[in-house]
């Protein structure tokens, strides 16, 4: 059987080199976007007088037709057409007869393959976009639950300070917040049309790439015809976007992990997102999070690849590109469905409220508002510093914390100590206390939700 490009060869390539050479395997998921850009570019032909009016209505039916069959899930692909461009360009063929031959005038699969990968992205960016707004939205609706709600912040993960619950699940919204702008901002380089440019050098047909554009709904064209064939920046981009956003899932999908241990006790993982052990009857096992935080790998690992594939390729078009494919779909589906998984776990979490104000309640935690209440006494911090560090050494022997020490022997510390020192370092005080913009204090909580709760309303 002779292939659609075989004119000049005189053998034809082994089974098994066709299998090698073939990328139908994976690039058949673009079929509804190569079926769009042959629409337009028909379309375009036509209007330019490239095709006759009864040529281009003959193609265009045919491809609705090969479009419906796609939509129910009715076409049949094979290896020895190579790739999602060839078999849909014989499948029209056999569909309308020669006339289908007509359709690839004035572009090459090099341009073809761009532009349905730039149709793809753009739809599932925009996708994207809006399962991070709708994680977002289970993050505000958790946070204004727990405004007043305590828990232990952690530097080095040894307890630091009191903070609002609230406030540290805020912390993920500006994450994802972050990585919703940069995926907005990706879509300038997404939203431009390589169709037209060929090969790479352009075609000698009176095309009209701007016509093709606007009918894809492309924002422009590019402007150099070698750069709209050899670019993959626009999927690097997205490919490092994602990793950045995965990195934050799986910081989320690691604390999930250890506030549902027993050892935190201050979560509880809904059913619907763990598993249970073959062995032991009483696991509960968090592994939704967990294979998040394993598929950040995959992500950050097909990021590497295609900077790998790149890093060496001269202009324009060179088949190592046909390795651009794979990792973006396998990213896109990872993505997708880890923003669905955190947003169900968001959703439906028991927060132990008790476990975690109690957790706050026995640490030295408080020690910094001890250490402040000294400063704002005019005592110069480092050595408020020291002070109170010989009080929890103290504490520590003495085998309690800082709420049951005698007046007495705070005062025997310090003097500027005085009875009113136990509101001060009381947990829910302290977090109060620190009502700096931006901060824990429970004023500043709210405010940072109702200014997220307006943003998501208006997007």
């Amino acid at each position: 059987m002779m292939k659609l490009w075989g004119g000049r060869f005189t053998k034809k390539p082994e089974e098994w080199v066709d299998e090698f050479n073939a990328s139908i395997s994976f690039d058949q998921e673009l079929v509804m976007e190569d079926i769009e850009g042959s629409k337009a570019h028909v379309t375009m032909l036509k209007k330019c007088g490239i095709l006759s009016a009864e040529e281009a209505d003959q193609i265009l039916g045919g491809l609705n037709e090969l479009e419906d069959k796609a939509a129910e899930g009715s076409l049949s692909f094979s290896t020895q057409y190579e790739d999602i461009h060839l078999n849909l360009e014989k499948l029209l063929i056999d569909t309308v007869g020669e006339v289908g031959g007509k359709l690839h005038t004035g572009r090459s699969r090099n341009d073809q393959i761009a532009t349905d990968m730039h149709l793809f992205l753009k739809k599932r960016v925009e996708e994207v976009i809006g399962l991070i707004e709708e994680f977002q939205g289970a993050i505000v609706k958790q946070a204004e639950d727990h405004i007043e709600t305590m828990i232990p912040g952690y530097t080095h993960l040894q307890r630091a300070q009191p903070i609002s619950f609230a406030h540290h699940l805020m912390t993920y919204y500006w994450m994802l917040d972050r990585d919703k702008d940069r995926l907005k901002d990706s879509m300038k380089r997404i939203d431009l049309s390589p169709l037209g440019a060929g090969a790479l050098a352009g075609t000698t047909f009176p095309i009209d790439r701007a016509y093709s554009a606007e009918l894809l709904g492309f924002s422009g064209v590019y402007e150099n015809s070698l750069d709209a064939v050899s670019d993959r920046d626009f999927i690097l981009e997205f490919l490092s976007n994602s990793a950045i956003l995965m990195t934050h899932l799986s910081r989320l999908a690691e604390e999930f992990i250890l506030w549902s241990t027993e050892e935190f006790h201050f979560i509880e993982l809904d059913d619907s997102f763990t598993t249970g052990s073959s062995i032991m009857p009483q696991k509960k096992n968090p592994d939704m999070a967990e294979l998040v935080r394993g598929k950040t790998g995959r992500v950050n690992g097909n990021l590497v690849s295609l900077l790998t594939v790149l890093k060496g390729l001269p202009l324009a078009y060179n088949k190592d590109m046909q390795e651009d494919k794979e990792g973006m779909f396998d990213t896109v589906k990872t993505v997708i469905g880890s923003l669905k998984i955190f947003t169900g776990m968001m959703d439906t979490m028991k927060v132990n409220k008790d476990v975690m104000e109690e957790a706050v309640g026995t640490d030295f935690s408080n020690a910094t508002e001890l250490a402040d209440y000294l400063a704002a006494k005019g005592m110069p911090f480092r050595k408020a510093h020291e002070v109170v560090g010989k009080l929890v050494l103290h504490c520590i022997e003495q085998g309690y914390y800082l709420k049951d020490v005698t007046l007495a022997t705070y005062q025997q510390h310090s003097e500027l100590i005085e009875s009113d020192i136990y509101d001060i370092i009381a947990p829910s005080a302290a977090v109060k206390r620190r009502n700096s913009y931006g901060g824990t204090g429970f004023e500043q909580v709210k405010i940072q939700i109702e200014k997220a709760k307006g943003a998501l309303v208006t997007k």
